[in-house]
């Protein structure tokens, strides 16, 4: 018999098991087995041919018999990874059987292929709120609980791939909420406890997890309300000196995934965050550096006092100035530009234009007003048309240093620039022409010539403002 018709023979055994004993499908199984680790049989024949409805059956009806178990396992673990498979296996409802095995799980071996087929499976969205559904966060949660505090090899890898198999689970909105349960569900509790632990994976799945609850905005008030901050905080303060870049990327995702709802910034900031993470301004691993600048930039978004805070900060803007020069790492470059920008555009305070002029920023934004992404160049021009109206004195040398307002001439005449930079550009023009000390050096450099091209322009509202300038600079009185 050749191995296709022992294996056409099996699959027939296999889809009448009722008639079998356990004795007889395991030999049925194995064989089945041997053509999926051979290769002998495509995977998708097996799948087509009904094997996965018989494979889930036989560890229902037999779930304590570990041989029949084992191989079922082990076949599904290779055939998980197939998206005809995951279809077949959601339709029938396989996370339940997993998390029964998943708790019954005799050894390490048997729990990694359980937890593989589990991670395979994951990926799917239908399988995803399955899965929360029949209680797998939890069993994994649990299972982690259990192997916390030894230091077995395989313990160790199993607490990795489920607390990271968590996190997966939890990027799926209805799963995610189904695992926070108001601040209350099991997972959660858990996912504060790992942020206390001594296993830096468990510290690291917590930051994400956390990251991950915090998708909304009535989990990050309630996250909020329930103390979550501190952890993170004392978190990252352990890894600052020679601690885990991940561990410390992962707490500052956290961070700024909840300050985004405009009440918790506000007691964020009252409770210390800012002046807590600043100490990562020792920090010279540029991913740091970069979620760093980030969070804080959340922080001070539409938060006067936050921006007036920091923003007057010598400390922190010598420190954001040096990241404005890092030569290998742009996303850090902009990211340290974009922090400049937000603490004028956010403050709208002489203080804090003065600081950041002293600390030698003004150059730094001016650049940014020339960044290829259009974002960035309006958060620039926005914030020194401000600083403009605020110190022009401060202003005026970095700007003729920089020779500004030729590259401003350029962006209005550019037919490629977007709208909306021409726009903010008029912006900083209009406050400058506001100013008696750069009226004058407008009219010499010919901007007059640019802004009248602009007031036949296609958009009204930029047309409209090239001519409120023209007449402004038109004005000798």
């Amino acid at each position: 018999m050749t191995d296709t018709d022992s294996l056409s023979e099996a699959l027939k055994a296999i889809s009448v098991s009722t008639e079998l004993i356990e004795e007889e499908l395991k030999p049925h199984l194995d064989t089945v087995l041997a053509a999926l680790l051979e290769k002998t049989y495509q995977q998708d024949q097996l799948v087509q041919n009904g094997v996965i409805p018989r494979l889930v059956s036989i560890v229902r009806e037999y779930p304590e018999n570990d041989l029949l178990v084992n191989v079922c396992l082990l076949a599904l673990c290779n055939l998980a990874d197939m998206d005809s498979a995951r279809d077949a296996l959601a339709e029938q409802g396989v996370a339940d059987v997993l998390t029964f095995q998943l708790k019954r799980a005799p050894d390490a071996e048997r729990r990694h292929v359980i937890l593989e087929i589990l991670g395979s499976l994951g990926e799917n969205d239908t399988l995803k709120l399955q899965f929360a559904e029949s209680g797998v966060p939890e069993a994994l949660s649990e299972m982690i609980r259990g192997l916390q505090g030894g230091s077995d090899p395989h313990d160790l890898c199993s607490i990795k791939i489920a607390s990271n198999l968590i996190v997966s689970l939890l990027l799926g909105d209805e799963s995610m909420q189904k695992c926070f349960g108001e601040g209350s569900g099991l997972v959660y509790q858990d996912v504060l406890s790992w942020l206390q632990s001594s296993n830096t994976q468990l510290q690291l799945s917590g930051a994400l997890a956390i990251a991950n609850f915090a998708r909304n905005d009535s989990n990050c008030v309630k996250m909020l309300d329930l103390g979550v901050v501190p952890h993170i905080l004392t978190l990252l303060e352990q890894h600052v000196d020679e601690g885990d870049v991940s561990v410390q990327h992962a707490g500052l995702s956290a961070l700024r995934n909840l300050a985004i709802p405009a009440t918790n910034k506000v007691r964020m900031l009252e409770d210390g965050v800012t002046e807590r993470i600043k100490s990562l301004l020792r920090s010279d691993m540029p991913p740091v550096q970069f979620k760093l600048l980030g969070t804080l930039r959340m922080m001070v978004d539409g938060q006067e006092e936050a921006a007036l805070v920091l923003g007057r900060d010598a400390v922190l803007l010598a420190r954001v100035m040096e990241w404005c020069e890092a030569k290998d790492h742009a996303g850090v470059r902009g990211e340290a530009s974009r922090l400049l920008a937000a603490f004028i555009r956010h403050s709208r305070n002489p203080e804090v234009v003065s600081a950041v002029a002293k600390a030698a920023g003004v150059r730094q934004l001016i650049s940014m007003t020339t960044s290829e992404h259009v974002i960035m160049q309006n958060e620039a021009l926005v914030a020194l048309a401000i600083a403009s109206a605020i110190d022009i004195e401060s202003m005026k040398d970095p700007f003729r240093d920089a020779e500004l307002l030729s590259m401003l001439k350029r962006m209005l005449e550019d037919p490629s620039e977007a709208v909306e930079v021409k726009f903010s550009a008029l912006g900083l023009i209009c406050s400058l022409a506001n100013s008696s000390v750069m009226k004058e050096e407008l009219n010499s450099a010919d901007i007059k010539e640019s802004l009248s091209k602009l007031t036949d322009h296609s958009s009204s509202k930029l047309a409209s403002q090239a001519s409120s300038i023209l007449t402004i600079l038109d004005d000798t009185s």
